[in-house]
């Protein structure tokens, strides 16, 4: 884009770093989401055939991820540099801060 015989002005782009970051976050955060769905489902089926599910603290701790992961991959993905990266590593901490608390323990 030319403006007045000034020459071009290019956009700004993040580092490969960054971007690669934030393409990962992203399918973390989906990932996130998609697991939200299977531990509510997996609650009504038990709860429906009578058999013991995924207490209500689980399905409560990963509705609450899945909001956080969302909410900070939307940051991520609207900022710039520092900002998406921290959204994109807090999105990877806190994901496996659930994995860790409501899967391995």
């Amino acid at each position: 884009m030319s403006y007045g015989g000034f020459g071009s002005v290019r956009p700004r782009r993040d580092s490969w770093m960054v971007r690669a970051l934030r393409a990962l976050s992203g399918v973390v955060a989906g990932g996130v989401v998609v697991l939200t769905l299977v531990v509510i489902g997996a609650a009504f089926l038990a709860s429906d055939r009578g058999f013991p599910g995924p207490g209500r603290e689980s399905i409560v701790v990963h509705v609450l991820v899945s909001i956080g992961v969302v909410a900070l991959q939307v940051v991520a993905d609207r900022r710039r540099a520092g900002a998406a990266a921290l959204s994109s590593v807090a999105i990877l901490v806190f994901t496996g801060l659930l994995l860790w608390t409501q899967w391995w323990s």
